[in-house]
């Protein structure tokens, strides 16, 4: 497949999946995030047993032969080429500050950070942000949540933040590498370096393994798109004397 169709199929595999009209159903999607379960756990089993018995064994692998100076030099490249999504995402949301920000990070470590190895940026009061996507923007823009959605390979999601993705691919510059083996080694390696980084997060998982990653997801979401302001109701409901006695 030409490596421009890669997107276009993903959107047309999300847009099978999950409808348009699947954006609407916000008020229900507050009361059942997850309408489409039987679905989702099927696609989590299927994703769960390629990482058990294939890409954790690798990332376990990666991180037992890659000094840790190395692995964390790898892991700063990787952060330094997705700033450009973040500075387009940035400005489409209309933060122009957060995309000035991302931009001097991006100048300062591709420079001086020898092409992203070093962090140099956090020592010059540009530490590293959030990092942006479609999916956000599309929450910018009005565009409703829809329901959870689990995507086969890609993991969890939901309906708005699936149609975002071509978008992602087409904003990623590690898509525009035309060598193969080159393209191949850099999209491998970047893989292994997303997966090694989770496997200290996994003594964290308690309960239904599934609901457990799915609530971090949909929580973990609405962080990024309110830019970490969370609403916090203690203290709002209304107590009278009685309650206490």
């Amino acid at each position: 497949m030409k490596p421009f169709l890669k997107p276009l199929a993903l959107f047309l595999v999300v847009g099978f999946i999950a409808p348009v009209n699947a954006l609407a159903e916000d008020e229900q999607t507050s009361v059942n995030p997850d309408p489409w379960q039987g679905f989702n756990r099927a696609m989590f089993s299927f994703n769960d047993t390629l990482d058990r018995w294939f890409l954790k064994p690798l990332a376990k692998g990666y991180t037992a032969v890659m000094p840790d100076p190395l692995e964390m030099g790898v892991s700063n490249i990787f952060s330094n080429v997705l700033e450009v999504p973040n500075v387009i995402n940035g400005v489409l949301q209309g933060d122009l500050k957060g995309a000035g920000h991302d931009t001097g990070r991006l100048l300062v470590n591709t420079t001086l950070g020898l092409g992203g190895l070093l962090d140099v940026a956090q020592y010059m009061n540009l530490p590293a942000d959030e990092r942006e996507d479609f999916g956000q923007t599309l929450a910018v823009w009005g565009v409703g949540q829809g329901p959870y959605l689990v995507l086969p390979f890609l993991g969890p999601s939901t309906v708005r933040d699936g149609l975002g993705k071509p978008i992602d691919w087409y904003t990623d510059p590690t898509n525009y590498i035309d060598h193969v083996p080159t393209d191949n080694t850099v999209k491998g390696v970047s893989l292994l370096n997303t997966r090694a980084q989770l496997l200290s997060l996994e003594k964290n998982l308690t309960g239904d393994k599934y609901v457990f990653i799915r609530d971090v997801y949909l929580q973990r979401r609405a962080y990024l798109i309110n830019n970490g302001a969370v609403e916090d109701d203690f203290g709002t409901e209304d107590f009278s004397e009685e309650d206490f006695e």
